[in-house]
């Protein structure tokens, strides 16, 4: 701050010898500061007199001795303080230290966790004014500004005085408080009133007639029965204050007189510019006369009012001043308007909302002081009072922008609305209609930054009026903005996301108005604001109120992340899954656990309350993983079209999404040592859990909302030979996080996860050079050997780079453009554009790795690109960076000819549309086969690509048992969610109720890069190798050249029709078998149980497989005290074509006995206690172990029960087919004389004809009782029957 301490001067012009050489010094740096920044100083012959006024003043002010100088302060210019105070500061001339002191500990007091102002010891001087030079042209509001030569400043005041306006001013008590941003100056809040330096002429005020509002009333009820009036002066208390309001470009505001004797009154428009300023001066309870007032008629409403003309004058009422006068005759009826405090009543009918579903609630009208505490959000109007009130001043236009509301501001309101819980937030809401007063009482103390808010371009404001929202409806809508604003702030700058010109919708508006429109909200009248003041009958959108159901949510990612993670563990975890299944309580250790170790829950916006919908920047991260983004934290996400085509669209890349209908599937991966099932909930056998989330959604749901500019990217020009990245930097998988990771992860949000990927554009319009390519095959992403020759390991130790490749063909000649936006621009591609394709054909692998790896979710076979690079003049570019060989050691295995690293700063551009030459030229050179040609016996392919459905999802070891071969060099990733010795078995089956199956093998290494493996999803295989094990089945095996892309997700809804369930397999007989095609896999069938061939119950060791004989495991090593049940029983069913024996498992056999789960529970106690049990039936060689004795009361039921008609029944039946058959019973199977003795592994569920109606949720178990009949008949050929 500028120090006025210059020397010289002396005592010529002082106060006479008696000054000392300091006061000197002061008095004429004082005097030159006065003639540099007061205005009435430049001309001489006023400058000695308005010096010697200034003295005086300054004089006044000090606070030991009038008649001493304020030596210990200096003079301060509003520019100086403008643009060297940058803290809240305050300074008080007439307060002594000890008062200071005594000052800030009572403030310290009001807000303990708030700073004081700082004091400072400086003098401000300067006139007060209500307009901007500037700006003369332009809104006056009532606003005040404090000028000097150098600068003004708007000013708040708690007093004013119209004979201050003009003057010049020294203001002994003040706070500069300064802007927080850069778009709105600081302002000066005046503590105490001023003390003027120059003195005006003395007014005479002449006796003045005047009108009380008693019979001023009975004025405008005859005027509105057509008489003339002329003007009239009118006196009364003040009763009541609207705040000044800017509608249909008029600012105005209304007071109301009251009759010093009675409750009448009159309502007076004030809406000339130079009159605006009253505002500031009046208050509540005092008296006033009001000059020249005419009556006018309101068009809007009709209403009658006192309107002030161009020489009324605002003036102190003083009764000897005045004289009443009285009308000729008296209106037997007069007008008056009513300030009483009377009750309330509702809502008109214009500001309902459809029907009334939930309850109306009446908010209560009350007055209230309080101290700001807060301030919640200045642009909403939403402010803090005492810790426990939310004051809401939306629904009046903001006093002064927001000038003074800070904490630690006293306010005193009237005729406010309490509402108590609108939102399930916000406890008790203070709501300020147009009809209430809100008047700023004592100013903060507290260090702390002005907000300031407008009116004008603000989006709060706007849809405030446009729908004219309820409490609740705005609250909650202020809330879902303010989320979108803290979430997006880095897209685009933080004002243009709320606040927005009429031209351009901002990204927050197209957001939130479709939801304001599902509520049918625009249904709603105007907000009749002259009948909300004026009205005797109050009405307006606070009287009355619903708590509100928010319609939906959108919670930032960190706190999406936290929510589906607990609620997936706690409600839809593995445990809890497994625990409601009886089918798994029979599992021994390993398999137990193997089945925890990957589990998965899908979730829809249906599934929250209130609806979620997603709100993400699109990105690329450097694991090849697409991602949604916000401030906070990446979600991870697959996209589809609804048609089953590849998504490949680039230009959505920085684009803001929203959407509403999607799948957020979260894949658990659980770590654990459960000895039994009965352990299942003990958490000491838990050893770790992860959790990888993620979103599935098709483009066609996606609304953008913001599309970034299309730059050129800044970055350095691709020189020939250069290494273009292909060290790794540091790349981060897409893995799944334990607990403790994520809580690090997201304490650096900001900076990682916050930042999108692609840089900034360049100060000039940069060139660059394009090429186009057409993918052939695609490889998927894993850790290849990829380091050149020089470098023997990376970062974290490692010889391996995650990549991929892809070998593409080249299409003409490059091409050199002005700038990148004119080839995104390029939506077509027409036959011209190849030129010479022909002569210029070239196979080359295009390596990605490092930054490029963000392509790979872009990139498909048979999909026609733009290669472009940018900073880059030179049309031999691509020549120059291909290379014959690869780098690493195994770049001898790489097919094609040349080689080329696609370099970091490369850009990739989808050609969307081509023409029908074009695309005929262009052809891919895989070919798709069919899951019955991979089947068949007679195929000869090695590498196969297909398509199909995935019917189940199983986890199994290795099937090599050991770590796997292409990543034996290779330590395992960080995070990894599956050990190595695991492999994912995927049944695929080409459509939806075929009976045909292949089995798919993918090792766990590949995981981290695939999403989306979920039961229901169809995917697209490329380069499965194709595989026949020696039972003669064939599967396929997932390996370094394989690619797997996402067509379409699982159905929303899985639950009503899963894959693999009796309603989605289709019906066949079992002669028909024997006429399938070998890739008949599973089916159902309608037949009837003959016999129950054999039947074992045997308790084995829950750890080391042994039989568990009374409680303990009969192998003496081991210490295991829990068992399992292992059950088995194959039985003979027959349809009337053919005969086959069904091996059933478990709880698969309770089923086929009949038995309750209870009675299944005591024949399980009973077979433990002996540990083993066989039963063979009658005729069947003997099976393999011992045979009960027949006294045995156990073996003579099971044996009874197999031979009655409970077991002996007809029943619908769901198998699989297996062609290897279990060891146990592979003697067994060869005794009998079938035509096929194929073994039938059961997997869902087999009942009674009786239960049908249960099992399929359908309408025909008769219809298949007669159909069983009919095929039992002997002369009934069941081949005729199949349709």
């Amino acid at each position: 701050m500028e120090m006025f301490s210059g020397a010289g001067g002396g005592g010529s012009d002082a106060a006479g010898p008696r000054l000392s050489v300091l006061e000197g010094q002061w008095l004429q740096t004082a005097r030159d500061f006065a003639c540099r920044a007061l205005p009435g100083f430049s001309e001489r012959e006023e400058a000695d007199a308005a010096w010697r006024d200034l003295k005086r003043a300054l004089s006044q002010c000090n606070s030991r001795d009038c008649e001493e100088l304020p030596l210990g302060y200096s003079l301060v210019s509003i520019s100086d303080l403008q643009s060297q105070q940058h803290v809240p500061c305050c300074s008080h001339l007439t307060w002594s230290s000890d008062e200071f002191r005594q000052w800030a500990c009572q403030q310290e007091g009001l807000l303990p966790n708030q700073s004081i102002l700082q004091q400072t010891h400086l003098i401000l001087i300067g006139c007060l004014t209500d307009e901007r030079p500037e700006e003369k042209d332009k809104l006056v509001d009532g606003s005040l500004y404090v000028r000097d030569n150098t600068g003004i400043l708007p000013c708040e005041l708690l007093h004013f005085k119209l004979e201050w306006l003009g003057c010049l001013l020294l203001f002994p008590s003040w706070a500069y408080i300064p802007q927080r941003g850069k778009y709105t100056a600081g302002y000066v809040e005046i503590l105490a009133d001023p003390v003027q330096v120059m003195f005006g002429p003395e007014k005479i005020i002449d006796i003045i007639p005047v009108f009380y509002p008693e019979s001023a009333a009975q004025l405008l009820n005859t005027r509105a029965q057509g008489k003339k009036t002329t003007k009239l002066n009118v006196a009364g208390e003040l009763s009541r204050l609207s705040t000044i309001l800017y509608i249909h470009h008029k600012t105005f505001f209304f007071l109301f007189l009251k009759c010093l004797n009675s409750a009448s009154c009159v309502p007076v428009l004030v809406q000339k510019t130079s009159q605006l300023i009253w505002h500031r001066a009046l208050q509540l309870g005092h008296k006033y006369v009001l000059t020249a007032l005419k009556v006018s008629c309101l068009k809007a409403s009709g209403r009658m009012v006192f309107t002030t003309s161009s020489s009324s004058c605002l003036l102190p009422y003083c009764k000897e001043q005045v004289k009443e006068q009285f009308m000729d005759c008296a209106s037997e009826r007069s007008s008056v308007v009513s300030d009483s405090s009377v009750a309330y009543t509702q809502l008109g009918s214009s500001l309902e909302l459809g029907e009334r579903l939930i309850p109306v609630k009446k908010s209560k009208m009350i007055s209230y002081e309080g101290t700001i505490t807060r301030v919640i959000n200045a642009h909403a109007g939403l402010y803090e009072l005492d810790n426990t009130f939310i004051l809401c001043l939306a629904y009046q236009q903001l006093l002064n922008s927001g000038r003074g509301l800070r904490p630690g501001a006293f306010v005193e309101l009237q005729d406010i609305h309490l509402v108590q819980k609108p939102l399930a937030t916000c406890p008790f809401v203070l709501g300020a209609c147009l009809h209430s007063t809100v008047a700023l009482k004592r100013f903060s103390g507290h260090s702390t930054l002005y907000q300031p808010a407008s009116s004008f371009g603000n989006l709060y404001m706007k849809l405030l009026l446009q729908y004219n929202l309820s409490l609740p409806h705005y609250l909650w809508m202020v809330s879902l903005l303010e989320t979108f604003e803290q979430r997006f702030c880095f897209i685009q700058h933080q004002q243009s996301l709320i606040c927005n010109s009429h031209q351009v919708l901002s990204a927050a508006e197209k957001f939130v108005v479709p939801i304001l429109n599902s509520l049918v909200l625009f249904r709603k009248k105007v907000r009749d604001v002259h009948q909300e003041i004026l009205a005797e009958e109050h009405h307006c959108p606070l009287e009355q109120y619903q708590i509100l159901e928010p319609p939906c949510q959108s919670p930032p990612f960190s706190l999406l992340h936290t929510m589906v993670e607990k609620r997936c563990w706690e409600s839809h975890g593995p445990l809890q899954q497994l625990s409601s299944a009886s089918m798994f309580h029979d599992m021994s250790a390993p398999e137990l656990n193997r089945r925890l170790a990957w589990s998965y829950s899908s979730l829809s916006a249906e599934s929250f309350q209130p609806r979620l919908v997603l709100l993400g920047v699109l990105e690329c991260s450097r694991s090849g993983s697409l991602q949604l983004q916000d401030r906070s934290k990446a979600l991870p996400c697959v996209i589809f079209h609804r048609d089953g085509r590849p998504f490949a669209n680039t230009s959505l890349i920085g684009c803001l999404l929203q959407i509403e209908v999607f799948q957020l599937v979260t894949e658990m991966f659980l770590q654990s040592n459960i000895p039994s099932s009965k352990q299942l909930m003990a958490l000491e056998y838990i050893k770790e859990k992860k959790t990888r989330l993620y979103v599935q959604f098709c483009f066609e749901d996606v609304m953008i909302l913001h599309t970034p500019e299309k730059r050129s990217p800044e970055g350095p020009t691709i020189s020939v030979g250069s290494s273009s990245g292909i060290k790794g930097d540091g790349i981060s998988m897409a893995e799944p996080q334990s607990s403790e990771e994520q809580g690090l992860n997201m304490g650096r949000a900001g900076s990682d996860a916050n930042t999108p990927e692609h840089p900034k554009s360049s100060a000039r319009e940069a060139s660059c050079v394009s090429r186009l390519f057409w993918v052939i095959q695609k490889e998927g992403l894993m850790w290849r050997n990829y380091l050149q020759a020089s470098e023997s390991k990376g970062e974290d130790n490692r010889t391996t780079q995650l990549c991929f490749q892809a070998t593409v063909l080249w299409l003409g000649k490059p091409e050199l453009h002005r700038r990148l936006g004119e080839i995104e621009g390029q939506q077509e591609l027409k036959t011209s554009a190849l030129g010479e394709t022909g002569k210029v054909q070239q196979n080359i692998l295009l390596l990605f790795l490092g930054k490029s790896l963000k392509w790979f979710p872009f990139l498909h076979p048979g999909q026609l690109y733009r290669l472009i690079i940018p900073h880059c003049m030179d049309s031999g570019e691509f020549d120059g960076l291909c290379c014959s060989q690869a780098p690493g050691t195994f770049s001898d295995t790489l097919g094609s000819s040349l080689f080329l690293a696609v370099p970091d700063v490369a850009h990739l551009h989808h050609v969307s549309h081509t023409s029908q030459l074009a695309s005929g030229a262009l052809k891919m050179e895989g070919k798709l086969f069919l899951i019955e040609e991979i089947l068949s016996p007679s195929f000869a392919g090695s590498l196969v690509s297909f398509s199909g459905e995935i019917v189940e999802r199983t986890l199994r070891e290795s099937l090599s048992g050991r770590k796997p071969v292409a990543d034996c060099a290779v330590q395992q990733p960080k995070g990894n969610s599956l050990p190595w010795d695991y492999t994912v078995k995927l049944s695929i089956s080409p459509a939806p109720g075929s009976s045909l199956v292949l089995d798919v093998y993918v090792e766990a290494t590949f995981l981290p890069y695939l999403w989306g493996l979920l039961p229901g999803a169809r995917i697209l295989f490329q380069n499965l190798q194709r595989k026949i094990s020696r039972f003669r089945n064939v599967y396929c095996v997932y390996v370094a050249s394989s690619c797997i892309s996402i067509l379409t997700p699982p159905p929303h809804d899985p639950s009503s029709h899963p894959p693999g369930t009796l309603s989605n397999l289709s019906m066949v007989y079992l002669f028909n078998i024997l006429l399938q095609s070998p890739g008949l896999c599973q089916a159902q069938v309608i037949c009837h149980l003959t016999c129950v061939l054999s039947l074992s119950l045997h308790w084995n060791c829950s750890l080391c497989n042994t039989v568990f004989k009374e409680g303990r495991c009969t192998q003496t090593s081991c210490l295991s005290l829990t068992g399992v049940s292992k059950t088995s029983a194959r039985i003979l069913v027959e349809d009337g074509t053919s005969e086959f024996v069904v091996l059933c498992r478990n709880q698969q056999v309770r089923e086929v006995l009949g038995l309750s789960p209870k009675e299944w529970d005591a024949v399980q106690d009973q077979a433990r206690s002996k540990g083993r049990l066989d039963i063979q039936h009658k005729g069947a060689g003997a099976g393999p172990g011992s045979t009960e004795k027949p006294e045995d009361l156990l073996t003579w039921y099971l044996r009874s029960l197999c031979k009655s008609p409970v077991v002996c029944r007809a029943i619908r039946l769901a198998f699989r087919l297996e062609r290897k058959p279990p060891e146990v019973h592979e003697a067994g199977a060869r005794q009998w004389n079938l035509s096929l003795c194929f073994i039938l592994s059961q997997y869902c569920k087999a009942s009674a004809v009786s239960c049908l109606a249960f099992i399929t949720s359908n309408r025909v178990p008769h219809k298949e009782d007669g159909l069983l009949n009919f095929l039992k008949r002997p002369e009934g050929p069941g081949l005729m029957l199949v349709a």
